[in-house]
Parts: C-alpha cells; sequence; structure tokens
C-alpha cells in the first residue's frame, strides 16, 4: 500500500495537534516547494532520507509499441531517488 497525501496530512494532524486544515497547507507548503526546486534544476537533499536528483537524459532511439516505427525520443530531464544509508538500513533490518 502507497503512502498517500491525505496519510501524510492525517500524520502530521495527528502526531503534532495541529488542524487538517493547518496539515494540509504544511504538507502542500512542503510539496510546492520540492516541485519549484525540482524545476530549477536544483537537487533536494533530506538527511537521514535521500537525495532526489534532476539528470539529463540523452536522446534515444526507440519504438512505437503499435506501429512498431522506429522512432527517436527527445532528451529529458528525470528525477532520481537515492536513499541515504540510514534509510538503508532502515529498510534492510526489517528482513
Amino acid at each position: 500500500m502507497a503512502l498517500t497525501k491525505s496519510d501524510l496530512i492525517d500524520s502530521v494532524s495527528s502526531e503534532c495537534g495541529f488542524t487538517k486544515k493547518q496539515s494540509t497547507d504544511i504538507i502542500e507548503a512542503i510539496v510546492s516547494t520540492m516541485k519549484d526546486t525540482l524545476a530549477s534544476g536544483d537537487d533536494i537533499l533530506i538527511s537521514g532520507f535521500g537525495k532526489l536528483c534532476v539528470n539529463d537524459k540523452a536522446e534515444r532511439k526507440g519504438r512505437n509499441p503499435a506501429t512498431c516505427e522506429d522512432m527517436m525520443l527527445p532528451a529529458r530531464k528525470v528525477v532520481t531517488f537515492k536513499c541515504s544509508g540510514k534509510l538503508r538500513d532502515r529498510i534492510n533490518e526489517s528482513e
């Protein structure tokens, strides 16, 4: 099961004692700041969690699966995530 924005709002509300409205505003502000930072090409580093990086992906050859026609896929930017060592250890300790 995936953690949703609604789950985060509920968690902030219950654990920090904020109202739902305040929790929603907090989560929305964080997500908006993260989107703006990534859109400007900067990385996001959250200690103990990981790093979100914007990387360039070169133009490459692809194929349309419906027609099997070869085509060139344009260059683009992608966001990648690299987890911190602490997060990796915490994930692996549950096994």
